[in-house]
């Protein structure tokens, strides 16, 4: 073996792709629904795109990006999260000089450097939800209403919607100092990152992965107690949101979500069926993003849903995804008259939309039948020169045995038909 996939990297075989195929297509659908269009970002974008969205402090900036020089000496990085690249096109684009709000949603590979765990590699795929231009907290309760119809559609169970704020750049200023006085006897034992963050953000330490810190940041102040009146009457919002949606939730002050740029919302879709890294849907609001990376003042709300992530748990609740049908019809020819027959009735199939394979491995008639079977073709065409002498081929229906001669000039708009 020359070489294998690097670390924390997956190949995506045939057996598992149409399991692919179907939560992009519903997720897609779901999108069209709620009213929001697709948008596609590069996979990798300028450095100081994430430095300055996602913020220095958090553990991405800090020790997860792909960054790298290019041949022109410019400081590149591998997409570590998709809202950022969204909101630079966004502003690039000046689409919020257009009608509001903007709903966009995306399918996009993203890349970090970290241990790889289960439905999270190095290089693991998302959706996202992002809405532009509005303060009104029905577009948080909306994007959280999509997540929660859409993980419905997947089948998934055992899910609970956690929801909290984490105010806004004004009332986080006295809940930093009482976080601050909180940790100063424990400022020792916090790890270095977290002693960075001490003084920059420290509410990030109260999402710490370490053990210890995890430890020292109980009983902590939380920002629900400290949100100004703004802040406070957008969650009661949220909440009046959910509550007329029918939409069950659980506040959890405890949630701070691993990037900076959030305000107000926070919320994580969480479930006990993938082990303890159980949240498969977060988000939250950011309402200053478009203005850091260079934008005007514009409010934003999205989420992102880990692909990886949402497989597993459908999994582990026992969804069973429809594989697809090999071929709806499979040609078995014997010599090489029925062979330039089969391949032009094969071409003209094709073009009509029906999904035909033959043999290209010399097989005798026998093993074509078995190969036809293995490929699960729902019908086989049989042609020899008994067949070509009568103008004619045999059908025979795969599930039920049943075998009909068929006139060789009608078999094509027959089988169009019945494929329509």
């Amino acid at each position: 073996m020359l070489t294998n996939a690097p670390k924390g990297t997956k190949d995506m075989m045939p057996d598992q792709a149409y399991k692919w195929h179907y939560i992009e297509e519903a997720f897609a659908e779901i999108c069209r629904i709620y009213g929001f269009q697709e948008i596609r970002t590069p996979v990798f974008e300028h450095t100081e795109l994430f430095q300055r969205g996602v913020g220095d402090t958090t553990d991405i900036v800090q020790k997860e990006m792909y960054s790298f020089q290019d041949y022109g000496k410019r400081n590149i990085t591998l997409k570590p999260e998709g809202t950022s690249p969204v909101v630079r096109a966004y502003a690039e684009h000046k689409l919020f000089a257009g009608l509001q709000p903007t709903k966009f949603y995306y399918n996009t590979p993203c890349f970090r450097y970290e241990k790889p765990q289960s439905g999270r590699l190095r290089e693991f795929h998302q959706f996202g939800i992002e809405t532009f231009g509005t303060h009104d907290m029905m577009a948080d309760a909306e994007i959280i209403a999509l997540a929660s119809d859409f993980l419905k559609q997947m089948g998934v169970t055992d899910i609970e919607l956690r929801i909290n704020s984490v105010g806004c750049p004004e009332c986080r200023k006295n809940h930093r100092a009482a976080l601050r006085e909180f940790l100063k006897p424990k400022y020792d034992e916090l790890c270095d990152t977290c002693k960075d963050r001490f003084d920059r953000n420290p509410m990030r330490i109260l999402d710490c992965k370490s053990p210890v810190c995890h430890e020292l940041v109980q009983g902590a102040p939380m920002m629900l107690d400290y949100l100004c009146d703004d802040c406070k009457d957008a969650f009661e919002q949220l909440k009046a949101n959910l509550d007329a949606m029918g939409i069950e939730y659980v506040v959890d002050p405890g949630i701070v979500r691993g990037l900076d740029y959030y305000t107000k919302t926070a919320f994580e879709f969480v479930t006990t069926k993938i082990g303890a890294q159980g949240t498969v849907c977060g988000g939250g609001r950011y309402d200053h993003l478009v203005e850091e990376i260079g934008g005007p003042e514009t409010p934003g709300v999205g989420f992102g849903l880990g692909k990886e992530r949402l497989l597993l748990t459908m999994e582990a609740c026992g969804v069973e995804i429809p594989e697809p049908v090999g071929a709806d019809v499979f040609i078995a020819v014997m010599g090489d008259s029925a062979k330039a027959a089969g391949l032009k009735m094969m071409h003209e199939l094709r073009q009509a939309g029906v999904a035909v394979q033959m043999d290209i491995m010399g097989r005798k008639i026998k093993n074509q039948f078995k190969y036809a079977d293995r490929i699960q073709a729902k019908k086989t065409i049989v042609i020899g020169d008994d067949e070509l002498a009568n103008n004619s081929v045999q059908l025979k229906d795969m599930a039920t045995s049943e075998q009909t001669m068929v006139p060789l000039d009608r078999i094509v708009e027959m089988l169009t038909e019945q494929e329509k």
